[in-house]
């Protein structure tokens, strides 16, 4: 029997600190996994539902989008998949009784991690307005609420529909094509938060925002950038891709502030070398790099590449590809000549000579793959660093090749399936054309609200209704206040989930919990046992089927709840058989397959063993669907963050016990944080010029160029070897520092990985809510 989910709210804010690790996974990463499955599912749960995890007629991992292999392991899983997976296979549950002992001001004074242990949600519940506790309400009564209040508003865009990365193929057209039948096209979703810049970047520059490269691409590459990303927490199978890469010859090139033990060397816990031997070294060239340097260093390169092209013409660039398939070529190669080394090196805090090593690692290779998650994408200057990879890449013509591409490795595991199917607040005509075709209605055109608008829109009034499917939208966004004060002044929230989190205790007037099935659980309708479809980061599309009995037997799906509440709202507007719909989604992928292209015969790709790769034109064909019809060379001035004398960079990352807000313990292994959440880590140097020794305790305070100011209270000071300059400290509890104005250009992403701080004296813990 698994233990019982903890009564006290642990201590956050008072860690034991040891030198971090040089090695990610191994033994330790088995037994970790081993301590967390039993305490949630119990032994013999673990067991049955682990070896179901990624394998071809299981589930979908709920964690991150990282590919399946062709042929899958029989334990197709890392520590932190598997700790996503004992999270939602809990044995715990949370229903009516647990909400009658703790009033909702209760729960609000505990932390995210506490709420998040107490289990599976199993019952509707409902908070009155004015009302102290949640209390029991059916199913029936709980959608026609929603329903009811959807009907009474003044327009359709005074609600909005927020989607979480877990959200399945299926549950994600349902829910943007009852938006767009209501009328309205508010449907953020975390993609606004994460890699919405590389979408705006890839867009524009080669005509899909979405990578390029497959696993075998990986395996095929002789070398690999890993910029501002760290699979060892983050995406810990990317390290077997890795692993077999290297040993097929690759080399790798790391690019980050912080020295990531995963890409130090990796230890496969699934081979006898990585458990009891050394493992494998993965970094052939680590380039420590100030917060926010990225794009100066690629335009560094390129000029670099640029200058041997013009020293030995014809060896260098791939000129055949760049006339024939590129755009823009002259005016940016002009530009990239003129590149400021002086600037090049205050940007980047590199040595130079390490920029020329890579510059020659480059010049080695044929084949060249760039990686990159949030450390590239939540920056003010995040889509032109990311546009300058794309020219890094366009120059020797590894974009449409094997072994060689684009590769922004995405977080949630169904975060980019989601936008495939319509969940975009800017959707393009031919999608909406499709649409509108197929279901016999007029979807409205306007451009409708991102996650930071959205708030916005709350803060205002303009946005009555907030529904959420998935997620932790109140932790998850940035400026914690405005957000938490935004949410309070509507009429009614709505959160579809499976645990509890922070966002089910900051709520509008009412407020709606709903619980619904997981991945790991059986869906059974009544036309039979059902499967829903994930899209991976690397655009393969494959089924999914939950093995376990739900915690309650009346629990509904995400679709079977969307289409419920459809079916409530629209009354004679309504052109959809919801019904049909939720009853047998094969029904409902027929549809889908009709809409969004390469989904032709749906039903049929998805019993192919491993799915089914998705069009991708500059993959596949070298064709690039842009505005000039090619792919696009783009000036991008250099930028970097500007920081005061007397202050430092601070960026915001995951502990290696979390999947985004969700929080699996209290510690972070491999930076050797243990027992504790609210740290700051520093270069020993920043340190003492501040005037803090290891174990102090001091208060972060960002600043604004509009001159406001944030603070975020009582952060142990961790020495760590991070670059000079520049600190780093987990979120959610440091969101409070962004504000929700400071956004990258284009894309509107939070700029969390660029904040500049100075301490102040600490001003005791308080009440510790992240």
């Amino acid at each position: 029997m698994a233990r019982q989910a903890p009564d006290q709210d642990p201590v956050q804010d008072a860690p034991e600190v040891a030198p971090p690790k040089h090695a990610a996974a191994g033994l330790p990463a088995l037994l970790h996994t081993a301590k967390i499955a039993g305490a949630q599912m119990g032994a013999s749960r673990s067991v049955r539902t682990l070896l179901k995890l990624n394998q071809p007629d299981g589930f979908d991992c709920p964690g991150c989008a990282w590919p399946e292999p062709e042929h899958a392991h029989i334990a197709e899983f890392c520590e932190n998949g598997a700790k996503a997976v004992a999270e939602e296979a809990t044995l715990r549950k949370v229903g009516p009784e647990f909400f009658a002992r703790h009033p909702v001001a209760d729960l609000a004074e505990r932390s995210g991690y506490w709420l998040g242990q107490q289990g599976r949600l199993t019952t509707p519940m409902l908070l009155e307005e004015g009302a102290t506790h949640y209390t029991p309400i059916g199913w029936n009564d709980a959608l026609q609420l929603v329903a009811d209040e959807l009907k009474a508003l003044d327009t359709p865009n005074a609600a909005a529909f927020y989607t979480s990365g877990r959200t399945s193929n299926e549950a994600a057209f349902a829910f943007q094509l009852f938006a767009r039948q209501l009328g309205t096209n508010n449907l953020p979703d975390c993609s606004n938060m994460c890699h919405e810049s590389s979408g705006s970047a890839l867009t524009e520059t080669i005509g899909i925002g979405k990578g390029s490269v497959s696993l075998k691409d990986l395996y095929q590459a002789d070398l690999i950038i890993v910029a501002g990303q760290n699979p060892g927490t983050n995406h810990p199978r990317m390290l077997s891709a890795l692993e077999r890469a290297k040993r097929a010859g690759a080399k790798i090139v790391s690019v980050n502030p912080l020295p990531e033990a995963g890409l130090e060397r990796f230890k496969n816990p699934q081979n006898a070398r990585g458990l009891v031997g050394t493992g494998t070294k993965l970094t052939d060239l680590f380039l420590q790099i100030r917060l926010g340097g990225d794009l100066a260093l690629f335009r560094a390169v390129n000029q670099l590449l640029l200058q041997a092209e013009r020293k030995e013409p014809g060896t260098v660039l791939d000129l055949a590809f760049i006339e024939q398939y590129c755009h823009g070529f002259e005016d940016w190669a002009e530009d990239a000549l003129t590149t400021d080394w002086d600037a090049v090196l205050a940007a980047t805090g590199l040595p130079e000579q390490q920029i020329r090593e890579l510059a020659a690692l480059v010049l080695e290779s044929e084949k060249v793959v760039v990686c990159w998650a949030m450390g590239l994408t939540q920056h003010k200057h995040a889509v032109p660093t990311i546009r300058e990879v794309v020219n890094f890449l366009l120059l020797r013509g590894n974009i449409g090749r094997p072994g060689a591409g684009v590769c922004p490795v995405r977080g949630h595991s169904n975060v980019q399936g989601d936008r495939t199917m319509g969940i975009f607040e800017r959707p393009g005509a031919a999608f909406l054309d499709a649409l509108g075709k197929e279901f016999r209605f007029e979807p409205p055109r306007e451009h409708g609200r991102d996650v930071v608008d959205t708030v916005r829109g709350m803060r205002d009034g303009q946005v009555r209704v907030f529904f959420a499917m998935g997620g932790n939208f109140v932790s998850a966004t940035p400026d914690t206040a405005v957000t938490e004060d935004a949410m309070r002044r509507c009429r009614l929230t709505v959160h579809v989930s499976t645990k509890l989190n922070r966002s089910h205790v900051v709520t509008g007037a009412r407020a709606l919990i709903l619980p619904t099935l997981g991945r790991t659980d059986r869906d059974v309708r009544s036309s039979g046992p059902q499967q829903v479809t994930v899209e991976d980061s690397m655009g393969m599309v494959h089924a999914s089927r939950g093995a376990l009995r739900p915690p309650a037997d009346d629990l509904l799906s995400e679709t079977a709840i969307v289409c419920g509440l459809a079916r409530r709202t629209l009354g004679p507007r309504n052109t959809v058989p919801w019904e049909e719909f939720a009853d047998d989604y094969g029904i409902l992928r027929d549809r889908i397959a009709r809409v969004v292209p390469g989904f032709e015969d749906f039903n049929e790709k998805i019993k192919q063993p491993g799915g089914f790769a998705l069009p991708h034109g500059p993959r596949d064909t070298r064709a690039f669907p842009t505005a000039t019809g090619k792919a696009n060379f783009t000036v991008n001035p250099l930028t970097a963050p500007e920081v005061p004398a007397g202050r430092l960079l601070l960026q915001t990352l995951r502990s290696h016990d979390q999947y985004n807000t969700t929080i699996y313990g209290l510690d972070d292994r491999y930076r050797g944080i243990t027992d504790g959440r609210r740290v700051v880590l520093l270069h020993p140097e920043d340190a003492a010029e501040h005037g803090l020794a290891e174990g102090d305790y001091t208060d972060l305070v960002s600043e604004w160029t509009d001159g406001t100011t944030r603070r975020a209270p009582h952060f142990r000071v961790v020495h760590y070897p991070t670059t000079r300059g520049c600190a780093a400290a987990y979120y959610p509890e440091t969101n409070v520092l962004v504000p929700l104005d400071s956004t990258a250009d284009t894309s509107n992403t939070p700029t969390s990985k660029s904040v500049v701080i100075r301490f102040a004296e600490d001003s005791g813990a308080g009440a510790v809510t992240g």
